[in-house]
């Protein structure tokens, strides 16, 4: 108990500032890059149209890379961004969350693409023929259909976006704008006291305990959500 007291009771310990810029990131853009997902995914998935396929190899393709091949290119990229737009440079809340956003686009566009495949076309065709247009039907009929895979989605995009340190750490370097991850770390790092190993392991279980709310709360849609969007492709 004495380290959960000292979590949220020492100064140097800037805890729930830690816990709130982790909300403030992983929630939007998690939100924002499942809606851009999921109006990717069903135009991938109604409509033909001329490189359809070759874009969808291409975010199968980039996929295949893991993320910290692109530290450099996103530090520089974003640097140049920070002198002329410093609130969306580095070490700004908005840079990192545009990053994560297009991060989650292509597992999510592939997930969700696979699954609206499985909602039959008939639909859509009896939408239009009593006069909906695609908006409607898209915002109407597929997306209530489409809840265990957007569930699913926003679970990974979610949890992934909060559990990240090596993106974060490259962002924000000021310690009151650290996410959870990057923040905790700091507590271990070489030149911090031995003591607060403890008040590492209490953060990270109160960290824990988040992701396992979110994943309770959503598990009768997680079976259905990654099956349904992965047997078709």
């Amino acid at each position: 108990t004495g380290n959960f007291e000292r979590l949220f009771t020492e100064d140097n310990i800037p805890f729930g500032r830690w816990f709130m810029n982790s909300l403030v990131i992983a929630v939007p853009a998690a939100f924002i890059s499942i809606l851009i997902s999921s109006l990717a995914a069903y135009a991938f998935s109604r409509f033909r149209f001329t490189g359809r396929r070759p874009m969808l190899l291409f975010l199968l393709l980039i996929q295949m890379f893991p993320a910290f091949l692109s530290v450099v290119a996103l530090y520089l990229i974003f640097g140049s961004i920070g002198d002329y737009y410093p609130v969306a440079g580095l070490n700004s809340k908005l840079g990192l969350m545009l990053v994560y956003m297009g991060g989650a686009l292509g597992v999510s566009t592939w997930l969700m693409k696979g699954f609206f495949d499985t909602i039959p076309k008939e639909l859509d065709e009896a939408a239009t023929i009593d006069g909906a247009s695609h908006a409607q039907i898209f915002f109407g009929m597929i997306l209530p259909l489409s809840a265990p895979i957007i569930a699913i989605s926003g679970i990974l995009a979610f949890v992934g976006t909060m559990n990240d340190f090596i993106l974060a750490s490259l962002f924000l370097t000021d310690r009151p704008e650290m996410t959870l991850a990057v923040g905790l770390k700091t507590l271990t790092a070489a030149n911090s006291p031995a003591s607060y190993f403890g008040v590492f392991a209490a953060g990270t279980l109160l960290t824990s305990i988040l992701t396992v709310t979110v994943f309770m709360s959503l598990q009768r849609y997680i079976v259905s959500g990654l099956t349904g969007g992965a047997v078709k492709g």
